[in-house]
Formats: structure tokens, C-alpha cells, sequence
């Protein structure tokens, strides 16, 4: 007994430090869900490593359908050669996802009446027609497009375009046999006269069946440009509703923004209900579309900004030095083993530098999102997060005074979490508070405790 006694506090000693190292899974409490891009019907994701002029850009299929009738059509700054563009796992795109979604933790009270240095460790936070080139050119020029590139990577075939005017673009893809839907005329326009040139992809189906996948793999470019934008237009086209967009921003400085739109943190750090935690999903949905309709349906998000070498709580490990060479982060000292396309300008020797993520949410409709998004990267290192908080009450024996109070303290708490909770959703005070005594009963108190706790309530 007096070895133990002995051993007690360097036990202690050694669950403090463990509970409080600043490492990658430094939280004693627990994770509990994440609002990753599964809570939405239709989420396109768009991952973009950027340092300086230079650009890596991935963009997830989310296309639902036959793949023969698969088209993509995005405007680029440059001409983009065959060794600047590769096709990628979607499993980097979801550990990004997963690494950066707004998470629910729990944490547990202490007891109250444990001596201070006990209480200190415990609430730890828990193809076209044959047509022949010759011949296909000639229509090319006639109609004011010339292609500059044509090539084939993995399951695509790509053209890389330059056009004069939005007509003759828009005759030319059609008579390609890409299934263009109405009023795309309109919007190619803009980037016409901005010099942009288009990226076309279509899935070739021989190598598409020979490759042995049964969904499209995302696509990734690089390129150089002052423009660090992303075009959102043409995804508008033939939209009914609202459109969300995931898109994370790799970094070696801070912080990645919106300028022409307004870029607001999401609502963190709230204590919620503990019966949220059986329907998160529901919560963070509820909440989003409250704080997006109070914005006036034209501001993106932050819901995660955090160094990728760390974070706390974790819904995910960090992704590894060779997976953030997949998503495309080129700046990392060793590059001699990654697959990502860098071009010739890009291979020159890097000091190893941290990557920052920026997670940004953006849901645009054409009436409020007319123009195309534009970011701008920051020196801002401060770390943020979508986090919601489960406080659960101690659950053992009271016998003493402090005990006594913390006891009497819980039923305003109690409503301030549901008063809380009513704000960030817009649901209904009394159902919230009908589904706290449900909850609350299940905490070890008597029936007697909990009724006369609540009627103090009202």
C-alpha cells in the first residue's frame, strides 16, 4: 500500500502530461461526429495547394449518372500541357474532408467534491465523328476556337481550348458530341474576354472499363497565374436550388480567404444538449442554413483553419507528408517521390515549411454569388474550428457542499444550453426542452431531483 501511495502521484504526473502534450491526439475527452460533405445531397469539393503564382488544383467528381454522358468544362488562366494534369484518388479529398469537418465533443464534469488537484486531471477535455484532323481544324477555325492541346489522361480525354466568342465555343462543343445544357452561351462570354482558355474533359469508356473503377476519379491541374480564383459560373448553368462547395486551401503562410465576397467564421465553441449527439448531422444542417439565411445567402464560411501538422480535437490523423504530395502541397523539401504534376518551372529545391489548411463552405445561388470566387492567402496562423460541445453532468454521489451547489447550478445550465441550441438551429424552444428531460433523466439523479429542478425553470 505505501509503494502505491508512493506511485500514485508520478502516475498522476504521467496522465497529465499525456493529456496535455501538445501531440496530433493530445484530447482526453472524446470525439464524437464530424459534418463532413455526406450531410449534403450534392457537395462539390475542390482542393487548392497554392504558394505564390503557382497552383495545384484538384476537383472532385460528384457526377451522378451514366459516364458516357459525363462533360467538364472549366476556364484556365494558361495553356495547360499533358504533364500538368493527372487523375487522383478520392481518398485524399476525403481525408481532407474528414481531417477538417466541424466536429461534436464531449467532455465529462468532475467531482465536485474530489480534492482540486483530482478535479484538474478529470475534466480534461475529454470522341466526335471520324473526321480527319485537316478537315476538323478548318471547322475549328471557322467558328473561332482553335484547340491547343488534345491528350489523354487515365480515363479522360481532354482538349485544352481558346475561343473568340461564346457562340462559336458553345457550336464547337456540341458538334463534339459534349452534352452542353442551355444558356451556356451567356456565361462563357466573361471568360472569353478575360483571354481564359478551357479545360474539356470527357470519359473515354474503353479505358474507362479497362481501368476496373466504378466511379470517375478526380482531376488535378497545375498552372502558374497571378489569378488565384476559382469559377463557379458555368456550375450554375442548369441549377434549380442552392449549390454547396467545399473547398481547402493549402498553404505554407495562414489563413486563405474570399475578397469579393465576405469570408465569416462559422458559429464554434457552443455547449449544446446532449441529445444532439444522436442527431448532429440534423444540428449542423439546421445551423448552417440558420447563419447563411442571416448573412443574406452571400458570404462564405470558415469552418476550419488549423496547421496540418497538428490538431486538437482530432476527427482525423493529420494526412502524411505523401498524401499531402497527392492533394498536391509541392512545396515540401522531398519531391523526388511524388506523382503530382509538377511542371519543369515548379522542381526546384524547397525548405520544408508546415502546411495550413483553410476549410471554406460557400452555398451560392446565381442571384447572390454573380461573380466568380477569389481568394487571397494570409500570414493569419491562428487556428479555428466548427466545434460544438457536450458537457455532461457528474453522475456520482454528492455528499458535500460544493456538490450541493454545482447540483443546484445545472438546471440554468441546462437551459442555457437550450436556449443555445434554439438560436444556432431556429428549433422550436419547447421541443428542445421536452427532449432535455428525456436526457436528463438518464443522469443518475431520482425522478423527484430532476422534476423539482425543472419546474424551477419556469
Amino acid at each position: 500500500m505505501k509503494i502505491f501511495r508512493l506511485l500514485t502521484p508520478l502516475l498522476l504526473a504521467i496522465v497529465a502530461v499525456l493529456c496535455f502534450a501538445p501531440a496530433a491526439w493530445a484530447f482526453c475527452g472524446f470525439y464524437v461526429a464530424k459534418a463532413d460533405t455526406k450531410l449534403y445531397n450534392k457537395a462539390s469539393q475542390v482542393v487548392i495547394a497554392r504558394d505564390g503564382d503557382r497552383t495545384i488544383l484538384t476537383m472532385a467528381n460528384d457526377f451522378q449518372g451514366e459516364v458516357k454522358d459525363f462533360a467538364i468544362v472549366v476556364p484556365v488562366p494558361t495553356v495547360l500541357q499533358k504533364e500538368q494534369v493527372r487523375v487522383t484518388e478520392p481518398k485524399i479529398i476525403e481525408r481532407l474532408d474528414a481531417f477538417s469537418a466541424p466536429r461534436l465533443v464531449e467532455y465529462f464534469d468532475p467531482d465536485p467534491c474530489a480534492p482540486a488537484y483530482d478535479r484538474v486531471l478529470s475534466a480534461a477535455p475529454a470522341p466526335a465523328g471520324a473526321i480527319s484532323e485537316a478537315r476538323r481544324a478548318r471547322g475549328d477555325a471557322s467558328l473561332g476556337v482553335t484547340v491547343e492541346a488534345r491528350f489523354n489522361v487515365g480515363e479522360y480525354d481532354i482538349v485544352i481550348l481558346s475561343a473568340k466568342e461564346s457562340g462559336g465555343l458553345e457550336t464547337w462543343l456540341k458538334r463534339s458530341g459534349y452534352k452542353i445544357p442551355r444558356g451556356a452561351k451567356q456565361l462563357l462570354q466573361p471568360y472569353i474576354r478575360s483571354s481564359m482558355k478551357f479545360f474539356v474533359a470527357k470519359v473515354n469508356l474503353d479505358k474507362f472499363e479497362q481501368s476496373g473503377y466504378q466511379f470517375l476519379r478526380p482531376l488535378q491541374i497545375s498552372y502558374e497565374s497571378p489569378k488565384f480564383m476559382l469559377p463557379i459560373r458555368l456550375g450554375m448553368i442548369n441549377a434549380t436550388k442552392e449549390q454547396d462547395l467545399i473547398v481547402y486551401i493549402l498553404s505554407p503562410q495562414g489563413q486563405a480567404e474570399i475578397t469579393n465576397y465576405r469570408t465569416v467564421k462559422i458559429p464554434s465553441d457552443a455547449n449544446i444538449p446532449l441529445f444532439v449527439k444522436d442527431e448532429f448531422g440534423e444540428f449542423y444542417k439546421s445551423m448552417f442554413q440558420t447563419v447563411y439565411t442571416k448573412e443574406d445567402r452571400k458570404v462564405g464560411f470558415l469552418e476550419y483553419a488549423w496547421d496540418m501538422g497538428s490538431c486538437d480535437p482530432c476527427s482525423a490523423e493529420p494526412l502524411t507528408p505523401e498524401e499531402l504530395k497527392q492533394a498536391g502541397v509541392f512545396w515540401l523539401d522531398d519531391n523526388s517521390t511524388s506523382n503530382v504534376p509538377v511542371p519543369p518551372s515548379f522542381r526546384r529545391s524547397f525548405p520544408r515549411s508546415n502546411v495550413f489548411i483553410s476549410r471554406l463552405h460557400v452555398r451560392y445561388t446565381r442571384d447572390k454569388f454573380p461573380e466568380d470566387l477569389i481568394f487571397q492567402q494570409t500570414a493569419n496562423s491562428e487556428s479555428f474550428q466548427g466545434r460544438y460541445v457536450l458537457q455532461h453532468p457528474f453522475q456520482g454521489e454528492l455528499k458535500c457542499q460544493a456538490g450541493r451547489e454545482y447540483k443546484r447550478s445545472l438546471p440554468k445550465r441546462f437551459e442555457q444550453e437550450a436556449q443555445t441550441l434554439a438560436k444556432l438551429t431556429n428549433w422550436k424552444i419547447q421541443d428542445i426542452r421536452n427532449k432535455m428531460k428525456l436526457s436528463v433523466g438518464n443522469l443518475g439523479y431520482s425522478w423527484w431531483e430532476n422534476l423539482l429542478s425543472w419546474l424551477r425553470l419556469y
